[in-house]
């Protein structure tokens, strides 16, 4: 292996070679869209908290949105490749994926899975080509990781729906043009979807300010007061929980490899500033505790592809459980945030410097080690399905 190692010689276990011809060719158009335009200016954005949306026009450009759906202007890939699409920008930058993750994940999920006819028809094609931009609103201040007990409440008033509740942490919500809102029906007690258009009276959405995770992506605090939508914007298909747990396992499957993008990102900038650096007047690559370190790093980030990659295989082939997506997910947040903080060690107190990208991997793994369902929550989700027995109510 050179100096100069290139994405290729890094690939210690030939994990190229399982792909197919279309998932390299999608890997590698995000991956160069990456290293051309998002590494280059997102550090000042992050450090603004502030989101790039001048990057959206060229993210469009792309033709990924909406992954493995296929129809509606959107892709249809496999689902490896779509999750490759989320490793590449989770290796450019944490925040930029997860507004895409939004958008490409969340929102033309639920409205996929959960909608009519008329309600794809409306608003996939536009998300698509990201005229329109998507959010999820599932998480409540006081309820947090036990999303299955939601308390914002939507009451039938003739055809309308009034909507009241609280909603936090949701990404995209400042400025999205459409939010799926996850409430409690008053009559039924069931939990359905419900979507609320930009401008709506009654939404309110501020930004969350202090956040030291994925500064760049605008998380917000929702309030709906007297929210009123139209009945026709009630999720057609979302009956219970059940539909929106049914959701979230294909995010997490996404989220999952995102992971997998933090942990190679951490590796690849490490072992180039390890062979670069001099320390004792030798490269700091020479140090037997520093080659440790490479070796492990090099170790998760394998293991998370190919039990990643395998996961991809299972879902298109209608395998996956809840709980294979918990696993992935649980795992590869764990191990990649080992991994960010190993590279962290490496670039020693160079690695707390943004000009570096480190840190920002480094403190951008510990969102995603906790959204799209704790590491505790996730770990009991497989617990269940490997015994049979719920230990959380």
């Amino acid at each position: 292996m050179t100096m100069e190692a290139t994405a290729q010689e890094l690939d210690f276990y030939l994990f190229d070679e399982l792909l197919t011809d279309e998932e390299r060719r999608y890997r590698e158009r995000v991956r160069a869209f990456c290293d051309e335009e998002v590494i280059p200016i997102i550090n000042p954005y992050w450090d603004r908290a502030e989101f790039p949306f001048e990057l959206v026009p060229k993210l469009a450009a792309l033709n990924i949105v909406g992954g493995t759906i296929r129809g509606y202007g959107c892709p249809g890939m496999s689902s490896v490749a779509a999750g490759l699409v989320g490793m590449e920008l989770s290796r450019g930058d944490g925040s930029f994926s997860t507004f895409f993750a939004v958008t490409s994940g969340l929102a033309t999920t639920s409205i996929y899975q959960c909608g009519s006819e008329e309600q794809r028809q409306q608003w996939l094609p536009a998300l698509a080509k990201l005229e329109k931009i998507g959010a999820f609103a599932l998480t409540e201040p006081d309820v947090g990781s036990d999303a299955s007990h939601v308390q914002t409440t939507a009451r039938r008033v003739g055809d309308r729906y009034v909507l009241n509740g609280s909603k936090r942490w949701i990404g995209n919500a400042t400025f999205a043009d459409v939010t799926i809102v996850w409430a409690r029906d008053e009559e039924s007690g069931r939990v359905g979807g419900f979507l609320v258009e930009k401008g709506t009276p009654g939404f309110e959405a501020k930004p969350i300010e202090g956040k030291m995770t994925m500064r760049a992506l605008i998380n917000a605090d929702i309030t709906l007061k007297n929210c009123e939508i139209p009945e026709s914007n009630r999720l057609a298909q979302a009956y219970s929980f059940k539909d929106t747990a049914n959701v979230l396992k294909n995010t997490r499957y996404t989220i999952a490899w995102q992971a997998v993008g933090h942990g190679l990102a951490a590796f690849e900038l490490a072992r180039e500033y390890a062979v670069q650096r001099k320390q004792f007047g030798r490269p700091l690559a020479s140090f037997q505790l520093i080659q440790q370190k490479l070796v492990h790093m090099l170790s998760e980030v394998t293991s998370m592809q190919l039990l990643t990659w395998r996961l991809g295989h299972l879902r298109d082939e209608g395998k996956m459980t809840e709980g294979m997506a918990s696993l992935a997910k649980q795992s590869n947040s764990a191990r990649a945030r080992a991994v960010v903080a190993l590279g962290r060690e490496i670039l020693g107190g160079n690695g707390v410097l943004l000009e570096h990208h480190m840190a920002r991997h480094f403190a951008d793994m510990e969102a995603v080690y906790t959204y799209e369902g704790s590491n505790e929550i996730n770990t009991l989700i497989v617990g269940r399905e490997i015994t049979g027995i719920q230990a959380f109510t």
